[in-house]
């Protein structure tokens, strides 16, 4: 039977669930599905039968429907690749291929037949609105971004759009940095050399993939203000930064509290989209009960 173990942004707080990320151990569970994001940590594995409530959880995920931000996009290419990664990595029983090629096929369908992603926002946005709302003067801010993803990619696009001239972009590898930044022009800095880079800056952004936090109180000029936005899980920057006065910290929790505060989702959209999924798992059943039929025959 196909089974799950999900911890995330509804039942853990942001503190438990980087816990349980460190301490995350799959031995022992053979051929599975691991899935990371910013509101979750869960694995799928198993033989055999599909639950109806393990299909609905993960197609309700993969449609946004579980994130902390409503409708939100980015999780169905989460989903995608983390599937991908587990085909390529490991030989996945067929109800494994079955389950996840169903949930991102109502992804796609849920996103093409509803309006339930219009008007959500993505992290990238709610940090520029959150620098908006600070009424900082994009264009004369020292604005140095951490990390070399699509996150940051978008971030840059959007600053890039809103006028802002000093952008920086550090990361671990140079080499990344630079593919990322020749399009606009922008400095690269070794992350190594944070010394420097963190002396003057006035706007961070820190969004990496690294296990722990690599931006700490000792890193901080006292004498510079800073508005610090952490958009990293596990999270890039030590809480404790704030106690630095003129430091102002907003991490992943904030961001998408932001976001919530200024969404809608409308509640027909989000009952259009249960509906599909509720086809979907009747399709998926229909699926599984020819395959039993076809293998006894």
């Amino acid at each position: 039977m196909i089974q799950y173990k999900s911890i995330n942004h509804q039942n853990t707080s942001l503190d438990d669930r980087e816990k349980f990320f460190k301490e995350f151990n799959r031995d022992g569970v053979g051929p599975s599905v691991f899935l990371q994001t910013c509101n979750r940590v869960e694995l799928y594995y198993g033989d055999g039968d599909i639950p109806d409530d393990v299909a609905r959880h993960l197609f309700r995920v993969v449609c946004g429907l579980e994130s902390a931000i409503t409708g939100e996009k980015a999780v169905q290419g989460q989903v995608k690749d983390a599937y991908l990664e587990a085909r390529n990595s490991q030989k996945l029983p067929t109800p494994m291929h079955k389950l996840f090629e169903s949930a991102l096929q109502i992804g796609k369908r849920v996103r093409n037949e509803t309006e339930i992603s219009h008007g959500a926002v993505s992290h990238s946005l709610a940090a520029i609105e959150i620098i908006e709302q600070e009424k900082i003067d994009l264009q004369n801010a020292r604005i140095t971004i951490i990390g070399v993803n699509k996150l940051t990619a978008d971030i840059i696009k959007f600053l890039h759009n809103k006028g802002a001239k000093l952008v920086f972009l550090a990361n671990r590898t140079e080499e990344k940095a630079r593919k990322m930044a020749q399009p606009f022009g922008i400095e690269v800095f070794a992350l190594e050399d944070k010394a420097t880079f963190m002396r003057d800056t006035d706007i961070l952004i820190s969004a990496t993939s690294a296990p722990n936090s690599i931006i700490c109180k000792s890193d901080i000029n006292p004498k510079h203000r800073l508005l610090a936005i952490d958009l990293a899980f596990p999270r890039d920057i030590e809480p404790d930064v704030t106690e630095i006065e003129g430091v102002r910290l907003y991490n992943l929790h904030d961001v998408e509290q932001k976001v919530k505060d200024n969404i809608s989702i409308r509640e027909d959209e989000v009952k259009k989209a249960e509906a599909l999924i509720e086809e979907e798992i009747a399709e998926l059943q229909g699926i599984m009960e020819r395959r039993k039929l076809f293998v006894n025959k």
